[in-house]
């Protein structure tokens, strides 16, 4: 192997959306696919989580969106929710691709776009519960709910979802937004019927905080095995991914392996440590394209090296490395460039 490779474990990806699934149940589970399925990579993702089950997706922008479809197939419901051009907006009606609606103005592009394609829009509208990203401000709530029953009254809509994001900072602010975000489905409610999607909480409000969960959940991090930075270890999940590298050379009772900087991993890592046949052992050093791990009795060219994955070995998470930089699990996945080979393992 002369690449480094990031290993994928359908098994661990299919027991993480279990754990997942029963914890918070009976909400159901929205998984979320963005940056690549959290650089695991979007087709090995989805068709595993079609394989156990999963009947919708969250894939931020509509060109992900069309990817999961062509991938999926056309049963599964795939939840976009970024604000997008018209354009997108009609491969999205094509591909029957649900839209998250944060502004009034995005909405009556959408109905726009409907009425030209002679179509009906699956969308979800966003109240801004406090936490400033997109989203319908309350005080325009009512208006803008008006004018998406009277589309959905000519055929240009259908109002599947009430959705928003909070901010996880505490509490008493999530307390607040929780508040709000349900004034804006009682409103929705009394204007018609109440839309079977409401979902207001991502991973770690969902996992941690079963009052806030909707009917659906929105949850991408922990279904790859990826905690919350800081956090506290999940239980019944574990990482997803483990990534490999190879020893190109000892020296010194140093063990070169092939993967660097240039590779996405961050310089910053030195002092971190790796799994390697002897155990756990101390990341010297980061490079442009190598790294330099102390060695162990017996260590031989070719050997593998984990830089992160299960502990398995001895190393450590994605998000322990995380920890170490002042980042999150996620960046060290998503970082990772395309010299990375992804392979399915099992």
């Amino acid at each position: 192997m002369t690449r480094p490779e990031l290993r994928l474990s359908s098994g661990a990806l299919r027991a993480n959306v279990e754990a997942v699934r029963a914890r918070i149940a009976p909400s159901a589970l929205m998984l979320v696919l963005k940056d690549d399925a959290y650089g695991h990579g979007l087709s090995w993702a989805v068709e595993t989580a079609v394989d156990s089950g999963v009947e919708w997706f969250g894939s931020y922008d509509i060109r992900s969106a069309i990817a999961v479809r062509r991938v999926a197939g056309g049963d599964v419901r795939i939840f976009a929710w970024v604000t997008s051009t018209d354009g997108e907006i009609d491969d999205a009606l094509l591909q029957r691709i649900d839209l998250g609606v944060g502004t009034i103005e995005y909405l009556r592009r959408i109905i726009a776009r409907a009425e030209a394609l002679g179509t009906s829009a699956r969308v979800h509208l966003k109240i801004d519960t406090g936490l400033h990203r997109n989203g319908i401000l309350p005080e325009d709530w009512v208006s803008a709910v008006i004018e998406a029953r009277q589309a959905e009254r000519a055929g240009h809509l259908d109002i599947e979802g009430v959705w928003s994001h909070i901010a996880e900072a505490s509490d008493a602010d999530d307390d607040v937004a929780q508040t709000v975000f349900l004034d804006a489905v009682r409103v929705v409610g009394e204007s018609g019927t109440t839309p079977a999607a409401l979902h207001l909480t991502a991973s770690a409000a969902s996992w941690w905080r079963p009052e806030l969960r909707g009917t659906m959940s929105r949850i991408g991090a922990f279904c790859y095995g990826v905690r919350s930075a800081d956090g506290p270890e999940l239980e019944g999940i574990r990482p997803a991914a483990s990534l490999i590298a190879t020893v190109t050379d000892i020296a010194d009772n140093e063990a070169t392996i092939g993967i660097g900087s240039f590779d996405g991993l961050p310089s910053s890592l030195s002092g971190a440590g790796v799994g390697t046949p002897g155990g756990k052992r101390e990341l010297t050093s980061i490079g442009h394209t190598t790294s330099v791990v102390r060695s162990w009795p017996g260590a031989r060219i070719g050997d593998e090296v984990v830089v992160f994955g299960d502990g398995a070995h001895g190393e450590e998470s994605a998000t322990t490395l995380a920890e170490r930089i002042d980042t999150v699990g996620e960046e060290i996945l998503t970082r990772l460039t395309s010299r990375v080979r992804r392979v399915v393992a099992d």
